[in-house]
């Protein structure tokens, strides 16, 4: 089963991804990190990833595997399942200036959550999605969740 964990920069992706990962017992998978080493995206003033390599690469590697594929583009591989985590816009800006993201790329990624980007594109290239609200929730608690709700 291939399952993407995708959403806006700051929801909480690898965390949750890793998380789900250890208690199914599947393979962790970050795509930044497939994709450089695998020559298919490239860092110029952030990545760059070429999409459609990367959904080859991905098919090819990892098509009969039990993996969690965490970024925030993982909504654009073909999955079993993708889980869209949402977190207040306010908490994304606060977490974003944390991590020294410049004043332009808080504001375009608060926006993106806002107007539901990786939902809509998750939509558009996957058929099962469970979206997921992590404000005001544990990692635990939102892994309890998305497992609770893989089950229905």
């Amino acid at each position: 089963m291939i399952i993407s964990i995708s959403g806006t920069p700051g929801v909480g992706k690898t965390t949750i991804a890793r998380i789900l990962a250890k208690r199914l017992g599947y393979e962790y998978v970050s795509l930044k990190d497939f994709a450089l080493r695998h020559g298919i995206g490239e860092m110029v003033e952030e990545l760059e990833i070429d999409v459609e390599k990367l959904v080859k690469a991905t098919k090819r590697e990892f098509e009969d595997k039990n993996v969690v594929f965490d970024g925030h583009l993982s909504h654009l591989i073909p999955s079993d399942l993708v889980i869209i985590l949402r977190l207040h816009p306010r908490i994304i800006g606060e977490r974003l200036l944390r991590r020294e993201y410049s004043k332009k790329k808080v504001s375009e990624n608060v926006e993106a959550e806002l107007v539901d980007v990786c939902l809509i594109e998750a939509i558009e290239n996957n058929e099962n999605i469970i979206e997921v609200d992590t404000t005001d929730k544990t990692p635990e608690e939102v892994v309890g969740e998305i497992l609770k709700l893989m089950k229905a």
